[in-house]
Order: C-alpha cells, then sequence, then structure tokens
C-alpha cells in the first residue's frame, strides 16, 4: 500500500501491541458477571415471596435497576475486552517517504467569539502552523460560523506573527508551539534571551491590538482600511444571516509567501460559509462539511486533520505520527481515521469536575481499537479525505500520495480562487445532494462526529486510537459545574439519539456491518441517558425506606449478603486501581465517583427528556457550545466546586442532597432510639449507601 515500491521486505511503520494480563483481567471480569447474576436471583426471589404489595413493587423496581447497572457493567466492559496499544516509527516514516509526503490540510472550527476568544483560535492556528512538517504541503483552515469581523482581524494579525513565530520554532525547536502556552510554561529547549524577549514582545503587542479591538467591539477604521477582507462585512446583516466570506491570507502557492527567513509559509484560509434563516446551516457537521468543498478547490489535502478551536497542537510530530498509520506498505490499507485523545492544560490537581476523560482515553478507546476500532471524536483526529467524503473500503483500494496536481504551478490567482472556491460553501449548495447522508459528516444529530465515525466503520473501514507519550493535542475543561453539566447532557442527548436512529449500532444498519463486540462498544454513550432512571431510583427508595427502618438488602449474617459484598468491594477496587495506574489520585477517583452521580440524575436526565421531545416534534435539537473562557478567579481556586449560572439542575442536585441527609441521619437515629426497628445487621447495606450520597453530596 502507498507510493512506496520497497514495501516487501520494508520495517513497518507502526508496531499493535496487546494489553498484558489480558486473560487474567478477563477472569476476573467473569467472576464479577456471576456475582451479579446473584444478586439478580436474590431479587427474584424476594419479589416471589414477598406478600406485600407495595414492598413487591419496590423490590420488583429495585431488579428493574439493578438489570440495568448489570446490563450497563456489561457494556462497559465490552470495551475493555480486548485493549491494544499504537506505537508509530516517524523516523522510518522519514526515511522512506520525505520526499513524497502527502498534502495535509488542516480545519479549525470556532462558532462564537464572545465563548472562545480570538486570541485563543489564532493561538490554535499558529500551532498547527508550525508543526514539523514541509510548509509547502501544509494547509490551514479557519471555519468561523460566528461570521465575527473579530475573529478575522485576528487571524490576519495571526498570519503576519507566522513569520516570526515559525521561524522561532523552528530554529529552538520548542514544545509546545502555542504562543500563550510556550510563555506560559517552563521550557527545556534552548533559547537565546534576545531572540525570546524579542518574539515575546511581537506576542504582547498583537495580544494588545486584538483585545483593544475587542473591548471597543469594533475594527478601527485605520485598520479596516489595510485588508480588503473586512469589505466582506459592509453587507453581513446578522451572524445568521450573510454571504460566504472567504479570504486566503497567505497564499501558499505564493513564492513571496514567505517567513523572516526566506521559507515558504503554509496556506491560511478564512472561511464564514453563508448563513441563511431560511436554509438549516446543520451546526459543526455543516461547516465540516463546507470546508471539505473549499479545501478541494484550494489545496486538496489527501489527509484532513480537524481541531476544536481551543485545541492547540502540543506536539509538533503529530502529523508525521498519523502517517505512519496512513503510509505503511502492508497494514494501512484499511485505515479510515487516526483519533488521538481529548486532553485538556486547565484541570485541577484532583480533577474535581471528572474532566479529564483518563478512563475513556486510557482504556475504553484502547479496548474499542482492539475490536474495530475507536470513534471519531469531532478533535484531534485525522481523515483520508476520500473516506471522509463517502468513499467505500475494498480490496481494490490504494493510494497514490504523490499530487495529481502540482500545486505550486498553479497560476490562478488568490481573488480568483476565492471566487471559485466560495460557489460550494453557498447554504444552497447542498440541496438535492448527497452531502451530510452518504458523503461528509452526519446531520441531524448532536454527536454528528461519533456518528459519522460510526458510518465508517460500517462501509468496512477501520480506525487507530494513538495516544503518545507527549500529548498531541491539549484544551480548555469546563470550569464550573454548570458547564461540565451541560457538555454532558449535550453528549447523552446526542448519543440517544444516535442509537434511536437509523445509523445506530443496534440498528439494522449496523448489523452485519461491524461486529457485535464494536456495536456493543459503541453504546458505551449511547445508553447514558437512559442511566438517570436506574441511578435516581437508587439514590431516593434505599434512603426512603432506610427512615422508614424497612430494609432492602439482605443481613450481613446472609449468604445472599456475600455476591453484594464481593461485587461492590472488586468493583470499587479496580476502579481505583485504573484511576492509580493510569497517574491519577484518589482525590480524582473520588470526584469522578461524585461526578457520575450528578451527571446522571441531571444531565442525563435532561438529556432524555429533551430526546424525546424532539423524536415526537415538540422541540428541535441544539447546539450548545461550551464555553471556552477561563475565569483567572475561578482558576486561582484550584479544587473548590464553582457552580457557575443558575441552573435547574441544581435544584435537583440540592434536593436529593437534603433528601438523603435528612434520610441518613434520622434513620440512624430511629435504629439507635428504637429497640423495634430492625438492626445494623439488616440495614448496612443501606445505611452505607445514604452515608455515600451525603458525602458525595457535600459540595451541594
Amino acid at each position: 500500500m502507498g507510493s512506496g515500491s520497497d514495501g516487501g521486505g520494508a520495517l513497518p511503520l507502526f508496531e499493535t501491541k496487546e494489553a498484558k494480563f489480558k486473560n487474567a483481567y478477563r477472569l476476573f471480569l467473569i467472576s464479577m458477571f456471576i456475582g451479579i447474576c446473584m444478586i439478580w436471583v436474590y431479587r427474584i426471589t424476594q419479589i416471589l415471596f414477598d406478600d406485600d404489595v407495595e414492598e413487591r413493587l419496590v423490590w420488583m423496581l429495585l431488579f428493574l435497576s439493578e438489570l440495568w447497572f448489570g446490563f450497563y457493567w456489561v457494556i462497559t466492559k465490552s470495551a475493555r475486552w480486548n485493549p491494544v496499544y499504537r506505537y508509530a516509527f516517524r523516523d522510518r516514516l522519514s526515511h522512506r517517504y520525505e520526499d513524497k509526503l502527502p498534502r495535509v490540510d488542516i480545519f479549525v472550527c470556532t462558532a462564537d467569539p464572545t465563548i472562545e476568544p480570538p486570541m485563543m483560535v489564532i493561538n490554535t492556528v499558529l500551532s498547527v502552523m508550525a508543526y514539523n512538517y514541509p510548509t509547502d504541503k501544509l494547509s490551514v483552515y479557519l471555519s468561523d460560523d460566528g461570521g465575527s469581523d473579530l475573529t478575522f482581524y485576528a487571524l490576519l494579525e495571526a498570519s503576519v506573527f507566522s513569520k516570526h513565530w515559525l521561524p522561532f520554532c523552528k530554529k529552538f525547536n520548542i514544545e509546545p508551539r502555542s504562543p500563550a502556552a510556550y510563555f506560559s510554561t517552563k521550557s527545556n529547549s534552548v533559547v537565546d534571551v534576545e531572540g525570546l524577549s524579542s518574539i515575546k514582545k511581537l506576542y504582547e503587542e498583537m495580544e494588545h491590538r486584538i483585545d483593544t479591538a475587542a473591548n471597543l467591539g469594533r475594527i478601527p477604521e485605520e485598520i479596516r482600511t489595510k485588508h480588503k477582507g473586512f469589505s466582506e462585512w459592509v453587507s453581513v446583516t446578522t451572524q445568521r444571516d450573510h454571504q460566504t466570506i472567504l479570504q486566503v491570507l497567505i497564499d501558499g502557492r505564493n513564492p513571496n509567501a514567505v517567513d523572516i527567513d526566506g521559507v515558504a509559509l503554509p496556506m491560511l484560509v478564512y472561511l464564514s460559509r453563508q448563513k441563511s434563516p431560511n436554509h438549516p446551516h446543520n451546526f459543526k457537521a455543516g461547516a465540516m462539511n463546507a470546508l471539505l468543498r473549499v479545501s478541494s478547490k484550494i489545496s486538496n489535502g489527501k489527509i484532513i486533520l480537524n481541531v476544536d478551536c481551543d485545541m492547540y497542537s502540543n506536539n509538533s510530530e503529530s502529523v508525521r505520527d498519523a502517517l505512519c498509520f496512513f503510509m505503511d506498505e502492508q497494514k494501512s490499507h484499511d485505515i479510515a481515521f487516526v483519533q488521538f485523545p481529548q486532553s485538556f492544560y486547565n484541570l485541577t490537581k484532583n480533577d474535581i469536575y471528572g474532566s479529564s476523560l483518563s478512563i475513556l482515553t486510557e482504556v475504553e478507546l484502547p479496548g474499542m481499537d482492539g475490536c474495530g476500532g475507536p470513534p471519531y471524536i469531532g478533535t484531534g483526529c485525522f481523515h483520508r479525505r476520500e473516506v471522509l467524503c463517502g468513499k467505500k473500503y475494498g480490496t481494490e483500494f490504494d493510494v497514490e500520495y504523490e499530487d495529481s496536481v502540482l500545486i505550486n504551478k498553479v497560476q490562478e490567482g488568490a481573488s480568483k480562487l476565492e471566487e471559485t472556491a466560495k460557489i460550494v460553501a453557498d447554504c444552497t449548495f447542498e440541496e438535492g445532494t448527497q452531502w451530510g447522508k452518504e458523503m461528509g459528516l452526519k446531520y441531524g444529530c448532536a454527536v454528528e462526529d461519533v456518528i459519522t465515525g460510526l458510518s465508517i466503520h460500517c462501509r468496512g473501514w477501520k480506525s487507530v486510537y494513538f495516544n503518545p507519550t507527549r500529548k498531541g493535542f491539549l484544551g480548555v475543561a469546563p470550569i464550573t459545574l454548570g458547564q461540565t453539566l451541560v457538555q454532558y447532557k449535550r453528549w447523552a442527548e446526542g448519543s440517544l439519539q444516535m442509537l434511536l436512529s437509523r445509523y445506530g449500532p443496534l440498528q439494522s444498519y449496523g448489523v452485519g456491518r461491524i461486529k457485535l463486540g464494536h456495536r456493543m462498544a459503541y453504546c458505551l454513550w449511547c445508553i447514558w441517558a437512559p442511566n438517570w432512571l436506574a441511578t435516581f431510583y437508587y439514590s431516593v427508595i434505599p434512603s426512603l425506606y432506610l427512615l422508614k427502618g424497612i430494609p432492602l438488602f439482605p443481613r450481613i449474617s446472609s449468604l445472599w449478603f456475600l455476591p453484594f459484598a464481593y461485587v461492590i468491594i472488586t468493583e470499587i477496587l479496580s476502579s481505583i486501581g485504573e484511576f492509580l495506574f493510569y497517574g491519577s489520585t484518589l482525590g480524582c477517583w473520588w470526584n469522578e465517583q461524585r461526578m457520575w452521580i450528578f451527571r446522571s440524575t441531571t444531565s442525563y436526565l435532561f438529556g432524555f427528556i429533551d430526546t424525546l421531545l424532539n423524536l415526537f416534534g415538540f422541540a428541535k435539537s441544539r447546539f450548545d457550545i461550551t464555553a471556552k473562557l477561563i475565569d483567572k478567579d475561578v482558576a486561582k481556586r484550584k479544587d473548590i466546586m464553582e457552580f457557575g449560572n443558575s441552573s435547574p439542575m441544581f435544584i435537583i442536585l440540592a434536593t436529593l442532597a437534603m433528601l438523603n441527609l435528612y434520610c441518613f441521619f434520622w434513620g440512624v437515629k430511629r435504629m439507635i432510639i428504637n429497640t423495634q426497628t430492625p438492626s445494623f445487621d439488616s440495614l448496612l447495606l443501606q445505611v452505607l449507601l445514604c452515608g455515600f450520597l451525603v458525602i458525595i453530596n457535600l459540595p451541594i
């Protein structure tokens, strides 16, 4: 496969290793499942032999809750059944293909300058422009769905600053290559003081000019007259009603587009696709599809990387790492995309909002990689252009990475190129086509990325999960409880929409196209939303019955206590072990347990309700953008929970917290002073459960 002629005996460009102690872990999971089955048997026997109608109903609902928890446990463990880990050899790639590396188009997406600050956006853009990759084969596109002249101005400033920043990065081989991230961290790179001082001064001056414009709420007239692009905003009505704005800020084909050292600069393009109130814009999926078409007219890179505007490149070798998986002569023929983990730079020591996604990135995604490939998670992902545009996998598929058109020899001017490419970004262009269906990203779902990745797998392709020692990308995690819950609400709603759609992993679309284990692993996120039912019931009923002194769990002296004890203790210990093994702390583990309860009783509940309203036509899907602003005062308070703006979700959390607090103290008090109340022997598990919920809710 690929363009090399030395494929037969060449060393592989990547290696795949299976997890150690895999079989021992599987035996452990089987023992856990036996324990769960014994709990189900216990519930069934209690239902059959309890004559009290009310108590029988309670037992039945407890059984259904535990049946659901068992089913969810099976789904989560299916994603861990066969984890694999990937290792790239980019030195071999450089040795064999340095003169035949493919063109790479990089898409950066932003949608709202008020919650995605332009300075953050251009730091991401500058970081990907500075990749250790031939600049004549690198093109960077910024999609601005906010249609903001401030974002355009910031990108214009970045295009000038890049002439100094890129040579600085490559001269001193610095990491990371986001200016803001580099200046705020201690680097091991050897940089002369004068050079550092000079480049930092240039950056601060640029930042001051952009911040001044942002504070004014407009671009000063003397700046507007310096670039023709600002004239586009004369006819802009609103953010949701404007013509296509396309500006080539750095024309990579132009021999004069060079940095201060005379080295060619990457192509840099600004795009704000046409918006109209009379046409659906399909959120981020629509923006990505517009970028696919526009870039095909300009640079047409064979490989596409897309990143969110807050996800700056933390590793200048990521492009070469990814290409190892696309260009191996023997093993790359069926790989559609390479997914990097979603990591964050603003997490607190103990990750108070459970935002690190450490178990997802270290355990579950490697597990999915072993059963067919990880999902596409919307950022930090490298794609083959042909696959993203709808190409099916077949044995005849082969990729020739040498350019069919030598773009540097194209004589068409930038202005003419802009006019040609604008047409494919019109809001009417997709009418009567397969865009959003069989081509590009899928429409009609809040998790357009995951459902697109699933459809790619169903077309016969595989994907790869690559988690290098130095993270490829770092972004901004939510900094308040409210932001976190809203984000998970969107994910839960979108995942349930996917489950219920024709593209769902359990629907006929996936049957026979991907393996059962892979379909089950995809369900890991699809069944988040229904979790609220069982979690809510378990958070309320056992506590209320503790208050009444009625036991719902077996006595300590009963043999039926053993499966409960085994499942609870081993699940807790194995969960703690995972966190500690992958570098987290006990505090991180505890906060993750808290956030799982919070998410299940609020985010998943609201996501479930909104999905049903959307399904029956009472509401339309919304795409809530997570704010990327970092409040410095909030950041200073570290591991103190910030609630953010008021939310109905907090009412639910507060009600559950007070209910469990009341039930715990009055229930225990009644047991102590009332000798007729059942003893601790029969109520111990309820006391522990209620006490656990009280401690979990301490921040509330």
